[in-house]
């Protein structure tokens, strides 16, 4: 009977995760669009569950800040360009903050094994420089990632993620030109190469030129992204 009565208990706190789980990884990946609706019935159907895990799942979204109630039920949040401003300020202050920190302390230093492997990584890309694809943010993100974590300092890394995860649904419509997706590429491979030489101050430079050294400039992208982002809903 004990048996019975702690399968009871787990399985629903298990469905309430995985559904929760599911529906976090596809707003923060940007499958789910702008303008789409979240309701009870909808998901319920979708997840073969009962509305109970669905609710649970998106009012913890909501509390996340991921999702915000709407007339017809949830929908995911957009950041207002003022809070986008806030954001990417944020956003530049963290990456470069990694490397300032080794620049003023000769105690630290770069995992340069680690730098070394996403080198490599941008290279193979490089060779085949992929469409343009909103998804590509994904792997941009795994290249600041991956900068920032060599740097040495975990709470940065883990701060960047967290504003990285706030701005993806509007950066994804920053990579639907392939210019744009080149430009990126070959940026990352030369802030990378200038860590590797040990030229950290024109690695600082080169990486807030990448991450938006006029604040300005990054609004316009966002703005264009904002409105790619109304047209595509």
């Amino acid at each position: 009977m004990s048996g019975t009565t702690e399968a009871a208990e787990v399985a629903p706190t298990s469905l309430r995760e995985a559904v929760y789980a599911a529906l976090r990884t596809e707003i923060l990946n940007g499958r789910v669009g702008p303008r789409e609706r979240l309701t009870e019935p909808k998901l319920s159907k979708r997840f073969e569950v009962s509305r109970t895990p669905v609710r649970e799942a998106l009012s913890r979204l909501l509390s996340d800040g991921l999702v915000e109630r709407t007339d017809f039920g949830y929908a995911v949040v957009l950041p207002s360009l003022q809070d986008l401003r806030d954001l990417y300020e944020l956003r530049v202050t963290l990456e470069l903050r990694g490397v300032s920190r080794i620049i003023e302390n000769a105690d630290l230093a770069y995992d340069l094994p680690a730098v070394r492997a996403e080198l490599d990584r941008w290279y193979e890309i490089r060779e085949d420089v992929p469409p343009p694809d909103p998804g590509f943010v994904m792997l941009d993100e795994q290249f600041h990632t991956a900068l920032s974590r060599a740097a040495g300092n975990q709470r940065l890394t883990d701060a960047l993620v967290v504003v990285n995860e706030k701005v993806r649904a509007v950066r994804m419509y920053d990579f639907i030109e392939h210019e744009r997706i080149q430009v990126t590429v070959d940026e990352h491979i030369e802030i990378m190469e200038l860590v590797l030489a040990d030229d950290l101050l024109a690695a600082r430079t080169a990486l807030h030129k990448h991450v938006g050294e006029s604040l300005e400039v990054v609004m316009e992208r966002a703005s264009g992204a904002m409105s790619r982002m109304a047209l595509a809903g």
